[in-house]
């Protein structure tokens, strides 16, 4: 088993910190990174699980390895918007590999559909499969455009004083609240009455995890294009993304503990002073907190039950919809990806496109869902072959309802009954069948497969009740203005995806709003001015510009 992180032992590490970090996924790790390099902090991050990552670490079998949420993540070839953050958070160490001209494939209703990469080439291509649509799919894409231009007026005032906030573009802002307060059906039927055209424009809805008349077109559009130039994935595996981002915290002065799990955030009246673990007590003291723990269990369980101060946001917490939990097929094969034929392109499996209807037929039967998300890593990663030789892996992933499993909740992990053994079996051999269905060429090759269930996401995660995405992306989840970086309680702040987006590149972008909110600078403009110094060839740190604080 590799490990990333030092075990957390009481005792042994300093009582303060300039900072403290609670949770190591993209989101925690990033806002670490960003605070060492850019404030010059000695950050301590403390992850509950025996590897740091969240869902960017793997897991691995013998001959195997998997990973458990990074499958594919846009804009990050070079110039890309997303590469320019990946690049500052690990010193340009993280290698990309290019998944190719198509990087989602639509099966759905006995036809396939591709989505290549570049704006221009998927609308001629949605174009010349629905022609008579042509001014509707063109439309489509022009409004994805304009939604996430304005987009960015929103979340930068998210990360900016509540006092400033008014200032960031209020027209836009005003624009992208009216699109984000329509259902992702709502605007798509506004456009045209072809129900198949809306159902491939939205068959990646399993990247925010709500069929689209109950998503908010802001997340659509978001997702939508963050892929309009194709999708990568990290050479030597997601794991290599914790992997890069340490040596960063690290030379500042930084450490991220594995197996430390924080049970309270210490308050001094309203101010966040540090932390007590979970298990030995002990107070660690830092006057920064920033929670990568998810707001549900930030405010939920981590503050004390009765701080007025959150009372509010606790009382609108309850009435917000989380997202849905999943299911995921890790398949290990004999043979390497090029000996099988394994594609690189993401494979999503509808029965149709009535996307709504396969959701309630999963609600009432849940072991065997309808739709699926494949995912070859070991096709994409040009690394795996040299170490996993004459191997290869899949996985298949699909939603499900957590009621589904909720009757096991509170039993330990391998410790369940057979009823429980009983169920993920049936579930594997449904994914495991719907997977030979849609790529023949792995039967006969298959020598492992192992099913994770929503009681492993609450488990390693402590996500309440699975919910992959954490709160649901509906059309509320954008006028909850305390979905914010800062808090009411000085000195905390929240970083990763609930503050921004679901995803890698959400939890990333959260992070660099934690970040420019706690230095009071704004780090998407002084590290998108660094990028383009780098492109030319000029050095940063010679730039007078880089080197003062951005308003």
């Amino acid at each position: 088993m590799t490990r990333i992180g030092e075990p957390w032992r009481p005792g042994a590490v300093p009582e303060r910190w300039d900072a403290v970090v609670i949770g190591s996924g993209i989101g925690g790790l990033a806002a670490a990174a960003l605070l060492a390099r850019h404030g010059k902090r000695r950050v301590l991050v403390l992850e509950r699980h025996y590897t740091a990552g969240g869902f960017t670490h793997v897991f691995r079998r013998p001959g195997y390895e998997w990973d458990v949420g990074v499958h594919y993540i846009g804009g990050v070839h070079p110039g890309g918007a997303l590469r320019r953050f990946f690049d500052d958070v690990t010193d340009g160490a993280l290698e990309w590999a290019d998944m190719g001209d198509v990087y989602d494939c639509v099966a759905m209703g006995g036809k396939r559909y591709d989505f290549p990469r570049g704006r221009g080439a998927l609308e001629a291509e949605v174009t010349r499969r629905f022609p008579s649509e042509r001014d509707a799919v063109h439309r489509y894409f022009e409004l994805v455009e304009e939604t996430v231009d304005v987009t960015r007026a929103f979340f930068q005032a998210k990360a900016m004083p509540a006092l400033l906030a008014p200032l960031a573009r209020p027209l836009a802002r005003r624009r992208f609240a009216a699109l984000a307060a329509r259902t992702t059906r709502e605007v798509l039927e506004s456009l045209t009455a072809n129900q198949r055209l809306i159902g491939v424009l939205t068959a990646q809805w399993g990247d925010y995890g709500l069929p689209p008349a109950a998503s908010s077109f802001a997340i659509h559009a978001l997702v939508a294009h963050h892929y309009f130039s194709g999708g990568s994935y990290p050479v030597g595996g997601a794991g290599r993304i914790a992997e890069t981002i340490l040596p960063v915290i690290a030379a500042a002065g930084g450490r991220v503990l594995i197996n430390a799990e924080v049970g309270a955030i210490v308050l001094e009246g309203r101010r966040a002073v540090g932390v007590r673990m979970a298990k030995s007590g002990e107070v660690i003291r830092a006057p920064l907190v920033v929670s990568d723990a998810g707001v549900a269990n930030t405010f939920g369980r981590l503050l004390p039950a009765d701080l007025s101060a959150v009372s509010a946001i606790r009382a609108d917490l309850g009435a917000a919809p989380t997202s849905t939990a999943h299911v995921a097929l890790y398949v290990g094969l004999r043979g390497t990806a090029r000996e099988i034929g394994l594609p690189r392109a993401n494979l999503w499996v509808h029965p149709d496109e009535h996307h709504e209807r396969t959701v309630a037929a999963a609600a009432a039967a849940p072991l065997a869902p309808g739709s699926a998300f494949i995912s070859f890593p070991s096709a994409k990663d040009p690394d795996f072959e040299r170490r996993h030789p004459g191997r290869a892996t899949v996985e298949v992933a699909a939603f499900v309802p957590w009621t589904a499993f909720s009757r096991w909740e509170g039993t330990r992990w391998h410790k369940r009954d057979a009823d429980y053994d009983a169920a993920k079996a049936r579930l594997a051999a449904h994914l495991l069948g719907l997977l030979e269905a849609h790529v023949p060429e792995v039967r006969g090759r298959v020598e492992h497969a192992e099913l994770s269930t929503p009681l492993s996401t609450h488990h390693f995660a402590a996500h309440p009740q699975g919910a992959i995405y954490g709160l649901a992306h509906d059309p509320g989840r954008f006028r909850r203005a305390w979905l914010r970086p800062r808090t009411p309680v000085r000195g905390l702040f929240l970083t990763g995806a609930d503050v921004a987006t679901a995803g890698v590149g959400g939890a990333l972008m959260g992070a660099v709003m934690c970040a420019s909110a706690i230095l009071r600078r704004n780090l998407v403009q002084a590290i998108g001015r660094a990028s383009q110094l780098r492109l030319t060839g000029q050095d940063p740190a010679r730039s007078p510009s880089l080197s003062r604080a951005a308003p």
